[in-house]
């Protein structure tokens, strides 16, 4: 793409304007002079290309600009200085916004001992999360850094070929779970599809090959139909006076998909592969549309959708229905005025395109940016990366569900809610003090997931506050983040030497729940970043260090034996089975049935006589006995895991289905049981199984889960 096209594309932009994006593309050109991308083209060709997809959004002069120079401070010797001497503070923020971080925001712990070393993927890849994190946090402050963001990654994903096959589908993958959600919640649908068709051709190139052939069958047969369909609309229209603009709609490869998947259906029976899109002058026009429609064809039941009256949370406004055409088969029907369909395919866009007519578009652009801000008032609260990217994904990128309390307020909330959710949702006192729900008349559990149309009612006590249970992800009570970072807020504020009792309590409690005997709590302190051990405790006694992170750190760290790393300058280790065997090759493997270990404990490898080796845990008494060390090696466990057996013994007072309820939690986590034995004795009932698990944690996570149980005391590991 050379400069002077592209620039026909800026007319609607004043002299001035103009005059600073040539200004931009000089500096750009200069910077990635020699410069080229994986396809051979030269560097310039991207910065041009994401502009001028900018330009088709008719963003402001500013955006255009930073567009062009969105890379130049991370790939060549311009600074972010010199961009704001030359270009002002306003390009200035907008480049900074999307450059991608060189280094890690925090290379030093509270107490200044330096970060341990990490290898350069996971130091890549933590880079590239906390650069996400730092895109969608200015969104929040100025929604154009991530237009120019999405801008940039649509033209990544149109030159996605040139790159090797695994880092395609990284790519790709992203895309699919951040960046076309995002700009569905822009609004910005033209965005959005293609982002979405892109990345699935590279996350699931059979299937999108497959919906593409069918799509490709009889194409001049279905084009010819829809003419026919099309011209048909027109006439029974214009015969009741209305005026309207009658297309067939585009086929979008994902969204045939996700239908297919959602509903589990075959291809034929999604009904938008033959859709039209009837625009009329104002929304009375509509309805009268509609009513010729459902007059003519019989309606399908539960297909319609009226987003006029109850706009979609981010402001997309259309009525959708499907009926049965002449010929038996379906059609879906949209049908919105221009303003609503410029609205739907460029959202948040819109505002730049149409600014000049006015207050009431910077009204309606205004609401959009609230809302953005309010579906992120919890961003402020989390600090880790990884923890903010997930928060973004449940609370802002997520399917939404609309929720009523008995008044007919309406509450917008995350797909996947409960009723702490929707409480902390009302008022944060209100989650504070929740204690139960009725949905819809009827008692539900605190687990149970709100559907759009319920009525909640919660109920409340004067005293008391959130349980520490609500913070543990296994058992499903909250989803959302907002209400997470409300129930932390709230554990942050109690006594220290509280949260410090409560938070040696709870880490006790998990590691004995999974028999982890071997491990102080010091160099657990020291190794999740804390100077004191009271420092850690008071972080899980305030819930911002949650026992699934303390089994994550388990299963990650040396320093507290739960890998065995192999010796310095020892060779790469071979698979054998699940095991890898550090300097020995095509060695037999056989796990030790005197102590049973599972992946994630610290093991080592016994040379037999005759039968390869046998894997032990290194705490095991027969290991500690025996006399010629020289026959233990050091083993790790493999990348490819199959189940292993664990004994878990569960406490409880006995009472009835009490079993039942043990066996579909185990079921639910897709967990095989060998073998189960029931012992009860003055109303007290031991229950001792064998069951298969994969790893550490999906063992934290189905005892967690059992012992939430009504009449459980405990459920753990039962160490042979």
């Amino acid at each position: 793409m050379d400069y002077q096209p592209f620039s026909e594309t800026l007319s609607y932009l004043s002299p001035k304007d103009r005059e600073m994006i040539e200004r931009a593309y000089q500096m750009a050109l200069r910077g990635h002079e020699g410069q080229t991308r994986a396809s051979g083209e030269p560097y310039i060709q991207h910065c041009l290309s994401v502009a001028k997809i900018l330009a088709d959004l008719h963003l402001p002069g500013a955006a255009i600009a930073a567009g062009i120079l969105h890379d130049v401070v991370e790939d060549t010797p311009v600074t972010l200085a010199l961009i704001r001497k030359d270009f002002g503070e306003e390009v200035a923020k907008l480049v900074d916004g999307v450059t991608k971080l060189t280094q890690l925001p925090r290379v030093n712990r509270d107490d200044g001992r330096p970060m341990p070393e990490v290898d350069e993927d996971a130091r890549r890849k933590a880079l590239d999360v906390e650069t996400l994190r730092k895109i969608f946090f200015a969104m929040g402050d100025d929604v154009r850094v991530v237009v120019i963001k999405l801008a940039d990654r649509l033209h990544n994903m149109r030159t996605l070929d040139h790159l090797p096959p695994e880092r395609r589908k990284a790519i790709a993958q992203e895309t699919l779970e951040l960046f076309a959600p995002l700009a569905n919640r822009l609004g910005i649908w033209q965005m959005k599809w293609e982002l979405e068709d892109l990345a699935f051709h590279f996350v699931n190139p059979a299937q999108y090959k497959e919906i593409a052939a069918r799509l490709e069958e009889r194409r001049s047969d279905r084009e010819s139909t829809m003419k026919s369909i099309v011209d048909h609309l027109r006439q029974e229209l214009s015969k009741t006076g209305l005026k309207a603009e009658v297309t067939g709609r585009p086929k979008h490869i994902y969204s045939i998909y996700r239908k297919m998947t959602r509903k589990g259906v075959a291809f034929e029976s999604v009904h938008d592969v033959r859709a039209v899109r009837i625009i009329v002058k104002d929304i009375p026009s509509c309805y009268v549309a509609l009513g010729v429609i459902h007059n003519l064809w019989v309606p399908l039941p539960k297909e319609f959708d009226d987003y006029i009256a109850s706009p979609k949370d981010n402001f997309y406004q259309s009525l959708h229905t499907a009926v049965v055409y002449e010929d038996g088969k379906t059609l879906e029907v949209q049908i919105r005025t221009p303003e609503m369909h410029i609205s739907a395919e460029l959202g948040i866009a819109a505002h730049w395109r149409y600014k000049e007519e006015g207050a009431k578009r910077d009204e309606a652009f205004e609401r959009r940016v609230l809302w953005l801000r309010s579906l992120m008032d919890w961003r402020q609260e989390v600090h880790d990366a990884g923890e903010f990217i997930d928060g973004m994904k449940s609370d802002v990128f997520e399917d939404r569900v609309y929720c009523f309390t008995p008044k007919g307020d309406v509450h917008d909330m995350p797909a996947g809610s409960t009723p702490i959710d929707f409480a902390y949702h009302v008022h944060t006192d209100v989650g504070h003090h929740c204690r139960g729900a009725r949905v819809n008349g009827k008692m539900v559990s605190l687990d149970y997931r709100l559907r759009t149309g319920d009525q909640v009612e919660i109920v409340t006590t004067r005293s008391g506050g959130p349980s520490r249970d609500w913070l543990n992800p296994h058992l499903g009570l909250v989803k959302s983040q907002r209400a997470l970072s409300k129930i932390r807020q709230w554990f942050k504020h109690q006594d220290l030497e509280q949260k410090i009792a409560n938070g040696r309590d709870i880490l006790e409690r998990e590691l004995r729940r999974l028999g982890v005997e071997d491990v102080t709590l010091e160099s657990l302190s020291k190794q999740a970043g804390f100077a004191t051990v009271n420092d850690f405790f008071a972080a899980i006694g305030a819930g911002d260090v949650s026992p699934a992170r303390i089994v994550s750190k388990i299963l990650e760290t040396e320093q507290t034996g739960f890998t065995i790393a192999p010796a310095a300058g020892a060779p790469a280790s071979p698979t054998t089975g699940e095991i890898n065997v550090t300097g020995l090759r095509g060695m037999l493997t056989n796990l030790a049935r005197c102590c049973k270990p599972v992946p994630g404990d610290p093991i080592v490898g016994y040379i037999t006589r005759g039968q390869g080796a046998t894997i032990h845990r290194t705490d095991c008494k027969n290991i500690l006995r025996i006399p010629d060390k020289e026959r233990l090696v050091r083993v790790s466990w493999g990348r490819f895991v199959s189940t292993y057996p664990v004994e878990v013994r569960i406490s409880a007072f006995d009472r009835e289905g009490l079993l039942r309820d043990v066996s579909s939690i185990v079921t639910e986590d897709h967990i095989s049981m060998r073998q189960v034995a029931v012992n009860t004795k003055a109303h007290q009932a031991t229950i001792d199984m064998m069951i298969e698990v994969t790893d550490l944690s999906q063992l934290s996570r189905v005892l967690a889960r059992i012992e939430a149980l009504p009449n459980v005391l405990e459920a753990r590991r039962v160490r042979p």
